[in-house]
């Protein structure tokens, strides 16, 4: 799976995937989305500027020109970096993609960014894809986060008590 850098061009592309693929009726197509815990945007198209302008790895893989799944890696250390918005569109879900695309951001962030380590953060109540990473080598860090609700008041949080559990597999 050859992943690529988005572009600008390609961030209202971007965003209706990831929109697509976490929130809504068109999100149940597949079986990783968040519909079921929050309603509100997942992101927006200044968002994803805001990660390119940052310098951060949003990576794309086409299929036939077409996006259809991305992946988002920040450096936290020289060592570590952190995965996010791993995304493959519901309508492909259940191929093996989401576990290609884990593989490829991993050899992305090791060969080409020298970290050693992945972390990612996944709901708490996400039992399925907690089951998912640690059969991919994840292994939880023991540590929670809570869900940001003062940074995030439009998510449309269906619970009060949603977190993180941190994970984190060695490179």
């Amino acid at each position: 799976m050859r992943l690529e850098p988005a572009t600008p061009a390609d961030l209202p592309a971007l965003h209706a995937l990831v929109e697509r693929a976490y929130r809504g009726e068109t999100a149940r197509a597949g079986w990783s989305h968040e519909a079921d815990l929050l309603t509100g945007p997942r992101t927006s198209v200044e968002e994803l500027q805001g990660f390119l302008n940052a310098g951060e790895n949003l990576l794309v893989w086409r299929d036939g020109g077409v996006i259809r799944a991305c992946v988002r890696l920040v450096r936290l250390s020289d060592e570590l970096m952190y995965l996010g918005m791993l995304t493959v569109d519901p309508a492909l879900q259940g191929e093996g993609l989401g576990k290609r695309l884990l593989a490829a951001a991993e050899a992305y962030a090791r060969d080409e960014r020298g970290a050693h380590r992945m972390e990612m953060q996944v709901f708490s109540r996400r039992r399925e894809l907690l089951s998912f990473y640690h059969r991919r080598g994840y292994q939880p860090t023991g540590e929670r986060r809570p869900f940001p609700y003062e940074q995030w008041p439009d998510a449309g949080a269906q619970f009060e008590d949603l977190e993180f559990t941190v994970l984190e597999k060695h490179l």
